[in-house]
């Protein structure tokens, strides 16, 4: 049987498996760089024009909350917890977009491979 590039049989359509690993590798090592970036960058979710402010990583994890007094009113405390939610979805959705805009391109590179986001 007539062996291709990499000693395997019919080829790899052109590319060496030495060169797919090292390929492979940086993109995993490119993959952990941006990763580890994403805890340092944050974005905001703000609901009630700026009533709740809720802060975020680039994990979704959120790091701060912010409530202006005057979104305090001891008599409709559901307002407040609306708000509050609200604000909370929008810094998640905010660094989800950040981390798929981050890794996106990179884990593309990987063939879309399940676990890698």
């Amino acid at each position: 049987m007539r062996k291709g590039p990499g000693g395997f049989p019919g080829g790899m359509g052109g590319m060496d498996l030495s060169r797919m690993m090292k390929q492979a590798q940086k993109m995993q090592e490119d993959l952990a760089k941006a990763q580890e970036s994403l805890l340092e960058q944050t974005v905001e979710g703000t609901a009630g024009g700026g009533a709740v402010t809720v802060t975020a990583n680039g994990h979704r994890e959120i790091t701060a909350v912010r409530i202006k007094p005057e979104a305090v009113d001891p008599d409709d405390i559901e307002t407040l917890e609306d708000l509050v939610l609200a604000a909370t979805r929008d810094a998640q959705a905010k660094a989800a977009a950040l981390a798929q805009e981050r890794l996106g391109s990179i884990a593309g590179g990987m063939g879309g491979l399940p676990g890698l986001m």
